[in-house]
């Protein structure tokens, strides 16, 4: 059944009482027809209702998705099974923008073997599974697969050839070499029937499976009795092949004792992306590793991520490829259903479970640093490509309509607490890459409150009034080969890097935030530097004086270097600020204790850098501070300990737009460098 398509959300929700309480899968259609979402609900007249309440309650990215469908339409079902294997389904099959789509990170090689053919093969496959064949990983590196077969080959010789190579041993009449040093029992020129090898590519599936000390204890067993009969050229074959069985166990280190057979799913996750890892564990030994990652599209928690990825992961597979136990980070949200799914696909019961200690506990754990590491390494990839960054700066200068590409771009953001330690940050990227060394840290002086219009216009005047004065006192070199033209310092000839002009201003925020940057540029006279805010919100582009915002794509390379900007600007402004906080409530604690004067405050401060690490240390540790004597250090011992007057005032971080990094505090003249954190700093 469907709604009638329209213009908005609200022209085209459905009428009151129209829309079925039963579970069933509904789809979101674009104006050209085009399905852009596809989601499941145990009660589609409840989750519907949720997509047309006032668009400012919704999560950004679930906006964007009802503001630019043209229709709704739903399928009722009889079970929540049912519902589960219709979305992944239409999923599939109509490949929705807003939903959240895994894709591997990297191309992942398979140990495959072609257990549909007279004469199965195994080799190292890439890519998508084919009907017939039996996988086992993924792995990491082609080498490490081709290793395993090449030591597992002359305990289960099957065959390892092209299918041209194995015709022209059948018609030649002779094996090739692998058959005449027994890492292959030559199938092509009849030395073994095709009964007898499949015999042996089913043992060689069984180990790879996991069923590893079965064979080990088998020809163990063979060995002896081989040398109890005097047998010992045979007897020494054994051996060496015990020894090829057990060189394969271990480059597969056990990592679950009680020999379990699970996969262990980990997330790591910022606002923008998800990045997920699975390790396979098949007789408690890793057998493979491989891992996604795919754009954020909607609000949905860490069990919501858990069980999308579930279903995209096992719905399609076959059932001996889901393990009895999937270990992940959070239980989906219908835990019970997607088991029953599972189950349904495997034959036999399937738990989804959070481990909580032990074994799989540290596993999952480690797993999680694969995780982080793999989204990490992912931003790091996108944001180094050359052809990535051109593209997204030349996205900005069209969206924007600027007059050249934005080499230089500042970002800006404010953070306080409650209206109070009020700081700013700008950080600054270049060709579309990060320049720390030309980041700043600002601390906000002539705004009471919590003011962020203020405050914005505050850090722009005091940013573009020094790169004013810093053009005056400078003069321009031109290239001399080596070098590009510069502004130097006519004393020093040290080039002013602070004196370049930014091809684009960027501020966290909407359109007070931008209209106070620009008119902090205009009235200091600078006319030709374009400025826009980014909210956060809707991740809307805002330029001064219109009244509608520029819509970037949200798979826009342009947008995402925006996103990164402002999430940039964001770290280094909150963690700027949650260091002043922490040095102002050192300061606070100490003010009570007796005969403990500024310069000494600033010592202890300079010594120990928190509150935290002078509660933790002992009276000992804070006598042997320079000035400090025992009966002080008990004072301020006393005064630091919970209960003491260094209690300090809760609060949260009041704070604008995403995450940022540590900077530079202004407030006097000339810049240093910290020598913490190796940045500059404006003294």
């Amino acid at each position: 059944m469907a709604a009638r398509p329209s213009t908005g959300p609200l022209s085209y929700r459905p009428e009151p009482g129209t829309i079925p309480t039963q579970p069933g899968v509904y789809r979101f259609r674009d104006g050209h027809g085009r399905v852009i979402y596809v989601g499941k609900a145990n009660s589609l007249r409840a989750r519907l209702s949720n997509y047309f309440q006032p668009i400012q309650n919704l999560h950004p990215r679930t906006a964007t998705m009802v503001t630019t469908a043209r229709s709704v339409e739903w399928t009722v079902v009889n079970t929540e099974v049912e519902a589960l294997q219709l979305e992944y389904s239409w999923i599939k099959e109509f490949d929705p923008r807003f939903n959240v789509k895994y894709r591997d990170d990297k191309s992942y090689p398979w140990l495959a073997v072609t257990v549909s053919e007279e004469f199965p093969r195994v080799m190292v496959g890439r890519g998508a599974k084919r009907r017939g064949t039996r996988y086992f990983g993924p792995y990491s590196h082609a080498w490490a697969i081709r290793e395993t077969v090449d030591i597992l080959l002359r305990v289960f010789p099957m065959r390892s050839c092209s299918n041209g190579v194995f015709k022209r041993s059948a018609q030649i009449g002779r094996p090739c070499l692998l058959g005449y040093i027994d890492k292959c029992s030559a199938p092509c020129v009849g030395k073994v029937s095709a009964d007898e090898h499949r015999v042996i590519v089913d043992e060689f599936c069984d180990f790879m499976g996991g069923r590893t000390q079965a064979f080990v204890r088998r020809v163990e067993k063979e060995m002896y009795a081989a040398s109890d009969d005097l047998d010992f050229e045979r007897a020494a074959r054994l051996r060496d092949d015990l020894g090829a069985l057990n060189r394969a166990l271990e480059k597969q280190a056990v990592v679950l004792g009680d020999g379990a057979d699970a996969d262990v799913v980990a997330l790591a996750e910022d606002p923008l992306e998800v990045a997920v890892q699975v390790f396979y564990v098949r007789g408690g030994r890793i057998r493979g590793q491989r891992g996604w990652v795919a754009d954020r599209m909607d609000s949905g928690e860490t069990a919501d991520l858990v069980e999308t990825f579930l279903l995209q992961l096992y719905a399609g597979e076959s059932g001996e490829s889901i393990p009895k136990e999937i270990l992940v980070p959070a239980l989906p949200t219908d835990t019970a259903t997607l088991e029953e799914l599972l189950g349904d696909l495997r034959g036999s019961r399937v738990q989804v479970r959070v481990p909580q200690r032990g074994d799989k506990r540290t596993l999952l754990e480690t797993v999680e640093k694969n995780a982080s590491q793999s989204l990490a390494l992912h931003k790091t990839k996108r944001a180094s490509d050359l052809t990535t960054r051109n593209r997204a700066l030349e996205e900005i200068q069209e969206a924007l309509e600027l007059d050249d590409v934005p080499l230089r771009i500042e970002c800006y953001d404010i953070s306080n607490l409650q209206g109070t330690e009020v700081v700013a940050s700008m950080v600054v990227f270049e060709d579309g890459l990060a320049r720390k060394s030309e980041y700043r840290r600002f601390v906000i002086k002539g705004v009471d409150g919590q003011n962020d219009v203020a405050s914005m216009h505050e850090v722009i005047t005091r940013r573009f009034r020094r790169l004013l004065d810093e053009q005056a006192r400078s003069e321009y070199r031109p290239g001399d080969g080596e070098n590009g033209p510069m502004l130097v310092d006519p004393e020093t000839g040290r080039p002013r890097k602070f004196a370049y002009q930014p091809g684009l201003v960027v501020v966290d925020g909407g359109p007070p935030q931008v209209a106070a940057a620009r008119a902090a540029l205009e009235e200091l006279g600078i006319d030709d530097v374009p400025v826009c805010g980014l909210a956060k919100r809707l991740e809307e582009v805002w330029v001064p004086n219109e009244e509608d915002p520029v819509i970037l794509p949200r798979t826009s390379e342009g947008l995402y270097l925006l996103q990164r900007l402002r999430d940039e600007a964001h770290r280094f402004a909150i963690t700027h600020h949650r260091s002043r906080r922490s040095k102002s409530m050192v300061e606070s604690a100490l003010d009570d204790v007796p005969g403990l004067g500024e310069v000494r405050r600033k010592t202890l401060l300079a010594h120990f850098g928190s509150l935290k690490k002078l509660r933790g240390a002992t009276v000992e540790e804070i006598a042997q501070v320079p000035g400090i004597g025992p009966r002080t250090a008990e004072a301020i011992k006393a005064a630091v300990e919970p209960g003491g007057s260094a209690q300090g005032s809760g609060g949260t971080d009041g704070h604008n737009g995403p995450t940022a990094a540590d900077g530079p505090a202004e407030g006097g003249s000339g810049w240093v460098v910290n020598t913490a954190t190796g940045e500059i700093e404006e003294a």
